[in-house]
């Protein structure tokens, strides 16, 4: 408050001559006196009614100028630094931890969204607790704009706007020089990745990159298994090199650990065996050998239905505590990998394990039109919680492995060709709809006769393993359905304000809707899952459309954009809806290196024969094994 006794007033002094002067250092000195003459109060509402001009300015000038100069909202780029400062920062609880076995864009207007023409990247309001707007200038050309979050930062990289061209002719200069710039981009993300894994997690099965420290599940380096081939397709030969060298040196399985069947069979089992494949080395055909046999005790259970955990140094296995239970897709996603283990070894009792599994599931009670419920009991082999069909979490790889099986095997194998055909009608007639108001085709949940508009990410492997099918002889109307879902799958990112996927959304179905995709505020994180790039591989790969590669691009960019930490790795966020503050969960999945960077590198590649899909079969974690000669 001022003292009662000052009066706020305004003075003019004229010259002494009583003459008008028109000088400017006159002027200058009549100024500044009227503003020392000014109250504090008056002088700091100007000063802040100036300083909201300028911010006004600044925000609206590149956007006037876009209009004026007729240019798309990607053109536009607004770059600036935000400080998460320690004074004003509000420490989040640790998120409640994703259980490892399966372990939007919104109000901007959905056509300009849709259309690219509306730039959300990095827009921040009052409302970001300890958001501290400063330096808008640095992010200017040439500078990579950051995101401070608990003393780590988070880069945004922008893109050339040269890249998003499409080039029709895919063998011109051009197309290639295209090609070639974006399959360097994803060799330098797993360059990056690897850095921070390296630094920060060498030998260990993650990596947390937002706190520089690592995260352990079996303790088997995890993450630099599920690597392996990655780097070895992308040419990456000194990272190879030293991965190798853990490899032989340190991996040991001889260690009184449980650990998952399911994951340790699609990532460890999995890698070590595609990796051989592609090398020829026998290190790794020896390591896929000795973690094969310790896994087997899984299936010594009363129906024949594995476990889900195995301890490895001991031998043993069990369920779940809470449960005698195991999930559908963990039993039935392990064939795989199990068989080419008995072709390799010549060993018969791992296929015949696998495959009993297969044909007990075949004839068992309890599936609709083909569509199975989630849970299998592992005392008495029937499937138990019936009533619920799902393409997500807990089933969907079931689906996936049906169809690869028969192409592994020669395509001999009838039943599983059956149960799998019969499935994809069972998709059509039981969990189909179109969401409103862009009618996209989008696989809900069926519960107990009532239908759930849910739709997992993990549910976008439906659209590439449709398009396989049809490159192996399947219904042509197979392909036109993969087309539709990849739509969606697409969509579920662009509807999202970081242009990054939830890992479950909900598709409005009500007239006046005004935004296909809703998601709940639980559901709003993303973990780097691979499955909509890995079907956009699959669809490119068979139609050479390009547009499959321009929203592949896309997504990688806004990887880099919201999840890449400088010091080294990607780490998966907790919420795609709010660009400013993202909420990093400070980990970085081994399928990131595994499978969302190679179904990347395979997607953006001209050449058919880079893991020929009449070659090789890949499995749920993206790691290719041979499809076997017919005589087998």
């Amino acid at each position: 408050m001022l003292p009662s006794t000052r009066k706020d007033f305004v003075s003019l002094t004229l010259s002494e001559s009583g003459s008008y002067s028109n000088s400017k250092q006159w002027r200058r000195q009549s100024c500044w006196r009227k503003w020392k003459q000014l109250s504090r109060l008056q002088r700091s509402l100007i000063l802040l009614t100036l300083m909201l001009l300028l911010v006004c300015g600044i925000a609206t000038s590149p956007t006037l100028i876009g209009h004026w100069r007729g240019m798309n909202g990607d053109d536009v780029k607004n770059s600036f630094v935000v400080d998460l400062k320690n004074e004003y920062r509000s420490i989040l609880p640790e998120p409640p931890s994703e259980r490892k076995d399966f372990d939007r864009r919104g109000a901007f207007g959905l056509e300009k969204l849709l259309q690219g023409k509306v730039n959300v990247s990095g827009v921040l309001g009052d409302q970001n607790h300890g958001l501290d707007l400063k330096n808008a200038d640095k992010g200017s050309e040439g500078q990579k704009p950051i995101i401070s979050w608990r003393g780590a930062v988070i880069e945004e990289e922008q893109a050339s706007d040269t890249d998003t061209k499409d080039t029709e002719n895919q063998g011109d200069p051009a197309s290639l020089a295209l090609a070639e710039s974006r399959l360097e981009a994803v060799r330098e993300a797993f360059r990056h990745a690897w850095k921070g894994y390296k630094d920060f997690a060498w030998g260990h099965d993650e990596l947390k990159p937002i706190s520089k420290s690592y995260g352990e599940w079996f303790g088997l380096g995890l993450t630099l298994i599920d690597a392996l081939d990655t780097m070895w397709i992308l040419g990456l030969q000194e990272e190879f090199a030293e991965a190798r060298e853990w490899v032989a040196k340190e991996l040991s399985f001889d260690k009184n650990v449980d650990v998952n069947l399911f994951e340790s069979t699609i990532r460890i089992l999995g890698g070590l065996l595609s990796t051989y494949h592609l090398t020829g080395d026998n290190l790794f055909l020896d390591k896929a050998k000795e973690i094969g046999f310790r896994l087997m005790p899984a299936f010594s259970t009363p129906s024949k239905i594995p476990y889900s955990d195995v301890n490895i140094g001991k031998g043993t296995a069990h369920p779940p505590r809470w449960t005698s239970d195991s999930t559908v897709a963990e039993v039935t996603s392990i064939q795989l990998e199990f068989r080419e283990l008995s072709r390799l070894t010549g060993d018969p009792k791992y296929k015949l394990a696998v495959m009993e599994v297969m044909k007990q599931v075949h004839k068992l009670d309890g599936k609709q039109d083909g569509l199975v419920p989630m849970f299998i009991n592992t005392n008495n082999g029937l499937f138990t919680h019936q009533g619920i069909y799902t393409l997500g979490a807990r089933a969907d790889s079931y689906y996936e492995y049906l169809l690869k099986q028969w192409i592994q095997g020669g395509r001999i194998e009838q039943e599983l060709l059956e149960d799998y055909l019969q499935a994809v009608e069972g998709v059509k007639k039981n969990l189909l709809k179109k969401s409103t108001p862009l009618g996209l085709t989008f696989v809900g949940e069926l519960s107990h006769g009532h239908f759930s508009p849910k739709m997992d990410h993990l549910v976008c492997f439906l659209p590439g393993t449709l398009a396989l099918g049809v490159h192996y002889g399947l219904p042509a109307d197979h392909m036109e359905l993969a087309k539709q879902l990849i739509e969606t799958c697409y969509q579920m990112y662009a509807q999202m304000e970081t242009g990054l996927s939830p890992e479950i959304a909900h598709f409005n179905m009500h007239d006046g809707s005004t935004q296909d995709v809703d998601v709940k505020i639980a559901d709003r994180h993303n973990l780097l899952r691979p499955e909509t790039v890995e079907s956009l591989f699959y669809l490119y790969r068979l139609t050479r459309d390009k547009r499959y590669q321009q929203w592949g691009w896309e997504i990688l960019q806004n990887f880099n954009k919201y999840t890449r930490v400088p010091t080294g790795g990607y780490t998966s966020i907790n919420n795609v809806r709010d660009p400013s503050y993202t909420s990093p969960r400070d980990k970085m999945e081994s399928f990131f290196l595994g499978e969302t960077l190679k179904y990347f590198y395979l997607l953006f590649s001209e050449d058919p024969n880079l893991i020929s899909l009449d070659k090789y079969v890949f499995n749920t974690e993206a790691h290719p094994l041979p499809v076997w000669p017919q005589a087998e």
